[in-house]
């Protein structure tokens, strides 16, 4: 089981209570060059998630345990469609898909502010930051 970065830096607790309290510091802070490759990546409200995507977030916040031991290994951003960061920036996780007998296609990959999170439902080739204010 791997620990997401966001969970090691803040502490299990204190990270869900920081992404409640501080989602709009975050935000703010991210920089100019990001946020516009956020614009092209797209967005998605976290109500049109489908349902095993909120499971995973909910995994994701509690550091775990994850179903694959592949949750929680660094996205390398080979295919560079997110914003540009360090090696070990981005982490990948599973959302299970129904009647699927592998993994299936669909992921979250997280980025190390809190709710920095991306959705993608066809193996890397699109990302949609998740909002989680709609």
């Amino acid at each position: 089981m791997q620990i997401p970065p966001r969970i090691l830096a803040l502490g299990g607790a204190t990270a869900v209570a920081a992404a409640l309290l501080f989602q709009p510091v975050a935000a703010a802070a991210s920089s100019a060059a990001a946020s516009a490759s956020v614009k092209a990546v797209g967005s998605i409200c976290s109500s049109a998630l489908p349902s095993q995507a909120h499971d995973t977030l909910r995994l994701i916040d509690a550091g775990g345990p994850f179903p694959y031991r592949q949750d929680g290994v660094v996205f390398q951003n080979r295919e560079q469609v997110l914003p540009r960061q360090t090696s070990g920036y981005y982490h990948e996780y599973t959302v299970i898909t129904p009647a699927s007998a592998t993994r299936g296609a669909r992921r979250i990959v997280t980025g190390r502010q809190i709710r920095e999170d991306y959705y993608t439902a066809d193996h890397y080739a699109t990302f949609k930051r998740i909002n989680f204010g709609c």
